[in-house]
């Protein structure tokens, strides 16, 4: 008997990324990465639900400060996937961040990874291209 076969997830709707100060995290993630905010409002009195996602994109991440357990600049390994990696480093750039690092080749893509300013780590990946 399978108990995987009744299994309903769909997607991922919310990642988490701690972080130390919610209007910086904000900053950076919409003025810099071009992200657009989902959700802004607060949660009681001392909480703030701030969500935010790439454009078009039905992912998004919660910028939040409340969990003990996972302190700003925790996350690792957060990939953002875009078809033009050089591209979209020079438009970060001309948002006003400069990625340090070389672009990473793989047979499965390239990428170039960088931290936020909690320093949470970031990849930044352009898949192969299979036409």
């Amino acid at each position: 008997m399978c108990l995987y076969a009744a299994m309903t997830i769909a997607k991922v709707q919310v990642v988490s990324v701690p972080v130390s100060d919610q209007d910086r995290a904000k900053e950076f993630y919409v003025n810099v990465l071009g992200f657009d905010v989902l959700q802004d409002m607060s949660m009681g009195p001392e909480m703030r639900w701030l969500q935010v996602a790439p454009k078009g994109s039905e992912d998004s991440l919660a910028l939040v400060t409340w969990f003990d357990t996972m302190p700003a600049g925790s996350l690792r390994g957060l990939v953002f996937e875009t078809p033009d990696l050089e591209a979209t480093v020079a438009e970060i750039d001309a948002n006003g961040f400069t990625i340090v690092g070389e672009i990473d080749e793989q047979p499965w893509g390239r990428f170039l990874t960088f931290e936020d300013p909690d320093g949470n780590g970031l990849i930044l990946r352009q898949p192969v291209s299979m036409g």
